[in-house]
């Protein structure tokens, strides 16, 4: 009979109090001796994993999508704006896909985990479909003043 590491004992010992198993189960899968959790195990499994595995991930993702990728909204809703008098500036119901740059990302990003209210990160959103996407980079529609996002039927923000 092969002895047991002490450190592999302690390792397994709160991951069972954790999933509410035995210690030896848990050392079992270890040894690759089960392969397959009941649906029960395998949920809280999952549950376990996500808490700890995906805050990383999804910081990883923010930080670049914060300093050099960006992100992608998809939004439909009326988005009107505030220019010059004569100008065209009602609502009207739009379907944008538009890549924003990082420094909105990065004050998107840090409005939410400051606990921003939807209304914060709307007005966010909309500053930057106004800077990109009506002036275009400062190409275009200089004299505009505010864009109106409001509401929205679907928002989706992709990395």
């Amino acid at each position: 009979m092969r002895r047991r590491s002490w450190s592999r004992i302690q390792a397994t010992k709160p991951v069972a109090q954790m999933l509410r198993i035995s210690q030896r189960t848990v050392e079992r899968y270890v040894k690759d001796q089960i392969k397959r959790p009941r649906p029960d195990l395998a949920a809280r499994l999952e549950n376990e994993v996500k808490k700890r595995r995906q805050p990383q991930i999804r910081a990883k993702a923010w930080q670049k999508a914060a300093t050099t990728g960006g992100i992608v909204i998809d939004t439909r809703a009326p988005i009107g704006y505030t220019a010059p008098i004569g100008t065209t500036d009602e609502d009207r119901l739009r379907h944008l896909t538009v890549a924003l740059p990082p420094q909105y990302a990065a004050r998107l990003f840090d409005a939410q985990e400051q606990g921003a209210s939807d209304q914060q990160l709307q007005q966010i959103a909309a500053d930057a479909l106004k800077e990109v996407y009506f002036q275009d980079n400062a190409r275009r529609a200089g004299q505009l003043d505010e864009v109106r996002f409001t509401d929205i039927e679907h928002l989706e923000f992709d990395l």
